[in-house]
């Protein structure tokens, strides 16, 4: 679940672990656990489902990870602030003190209640006086899957002040087929240039080089909408990976693991930068070139990786022949079959979202959303449609869990209105399948521009 507020976007993944107990004779050790249990228990009514003792055993291989880099990676120790917050209690959980007095110290660490306007997520979020890095609670239980998510969310916190300001373009070309199958045929050829070394290295880059020429030649925003978000996500997830305590020998295999995983997702539109851009800066690193001091937001990985490796201007047109190379055939056709789906789902989701009742609610003035990327749907000339999400604005909060919400772009990106379809107005609430709307005092539904619409009108 991601969240955005101003082109404010991270990822990561989730992975909630249990404890059981068997039943039998209360020895005098199970008196102990049972007293530890109901200590416990009533330490959660505060701090919800989060352990402060496992929570203080984090943030301190956090601090050891950011002592052991010492900035080296990017001038600044990236490790700071960070707060785990459970979703469903909305708790906060942190490793220091916020400069507005909304967190309390307890057993060690600073607790609190997470206001209403913020969104559960993994993500950076100015709060209480401070820039925090948010974690969603639980941790994966794996040292260095945690690890890797807590420095990517540290990198978001700090990017800005290294010049790298965060971006959330859409890549809609990345949902349909074509945009699909150079993207996959990239991701093999770059898993060879990460595990090969010299010559072999360099054709295998080349040939990564090729196809994503291709496939940004689709549409003419791909190439910077692309850009954009593997310098944010991409150099996050890049940071997560080299801090995350691994071995430097592992990193090569772990980012081209990635990329083989990352081939079967229902979608590449956020993504694809998690598995490339992790590539294309190991790569750089192993050219020996001094590139991350003299990096610019302007910059372009894919190029200044191809400049690194003294490769010469790239031809596309070279991108057929290369398709057999790298057992292209199967997926192709699996990416086409795939294709017919997606284009009767798009049909879909405009006639419910575009034709048919709705609820279309502005964008007004304190706009911030949680999101899925793995569900998200570029609809051309319209927005992007996604299966769950949390929206709150001076209006309210809008809970989407199933059945999807739109949210409506104009050509620049930015997020004009939010649809879900089939609202009912009893006693005063507003609902339909799979979300919920809950108002700010004042706010009302009335009447839309067109008819079976309804909107918001403010106080």
């Amino acid at each position: 679940m991601l969240s955005v507020r101003d082109d404010l976007s991270a990822e990561s993944d989730r992975q909630a672990s249990s404890v059981g107990f068997s039943r039998g004779s209360m020895t005098g050790k199970a008196i102990v656990v049972a007293l530890l249990a109901a200590a416990s228990a009533v330490q959660a009514q505060t701090t919800g489902a989060i352990d402060p003792v496992l929570a203080r055993r984090y943030f301190e291989d956090l601090r050891q990870l950011g002592v052991a880099d010492n900035g080296r990676l990017w001038g600044k120790r990236v490790d700071g602030p960070v707060m785990f917050v459970d979703a469903a209690a909305r708790v906060m959980v942190a490793n220091e003190a916020d400069s507005k007095g909304l967190l309390h110290e307890e057993s060690g660490v600073w607790v609190g209640k997470l206001p209403e306007s913020e969104n559960p997520a993994n993500t950076a979020v100015d709060l209480g006086g401070k820039r925090w890095s948010m974690v969603l609670w639980p941790l994966s239980d794996s040292r260095y899957a945690r690890q890797r998510l807590l420095m990517h969310e540290s990198f978001h916190r700090m990017q800005n002040d290294i010049g790298l300001p965060m971006t959330n373009p859409a890549n809609a070309h990345l949902a349909t087929a074509e945009g699909r199958i150079w993207t996959r045929l990239e991701w093999r050829a770059l898993t060879e240039a990460l595990l090969r070394s010299g010559t072999a290295r360099r054709q295998a880059l080349t040939d990564a080089l090729i196809f994503r020429a291709r496939r940004r030649a689709i549409a003419p925003k791909a190439l910077e909408d692309e850009r954009l978000l593997e310098m944010n996500e991409g150099l996050a997830e890049y940071t997560g990976l080299v801090l995350s305590g691994l071995p430097r020998s592992a990193l090569n295999d772990r980012a081209a693991v990635q990329l083989a995983q990352s081939e079967p997702q229902e979608s590449f539109v956020r993504s694809f930068a998690y598995a490339s851009g992790p590539a294309y800066a190991l790569l750089l690193d192993a050219s020996r070139i001094p590139w991350r001091r003299k990096l610019r937001a302007s910059d372009d990985l894919s190029e200044l990786t191809r400049r690194a490796y003294g490769i010469a201007a790239v031809d596309n047109a070279h991108a057929d022949k290369l398709i057999d190379r790298y057992a292209g055939a199967r997926m192709i056709a699996d990416e086409k079959e795939r294709e017919k789906k997606r284009v009767e789902n798009e049909a879909r989701i405009r006639s419910e979202f575009m034709e048919g009742p709705r609820l279309r609610l502005p964008v007004a003035g304190a706009f911030s959303f949680s999101f899925d990327p793995n569900g998200a749907v570029p609809i051309a000339g319209v927005g992007t449609y996604y299966q769950s999400s949390r929206i709150t604005d001076s209006w309210g909060a809008l809970e989407v869990e199933s059945g999807g919400v739109l949210m409506e772009r104009r050509p620049d990106g930015a997020i004009t209105a939010v649809v879900v379809p089939r609202p009912v107005v009893s006693e005063g609430k507003i609902s339909g399948a799979g979300w919920t709307l809950t108002l700010a005092p004042g706010w009302s539904a009335v009447e839309g521009q067109r008819k079976g619409e309804l909107t918001l009108k403010s106080p």
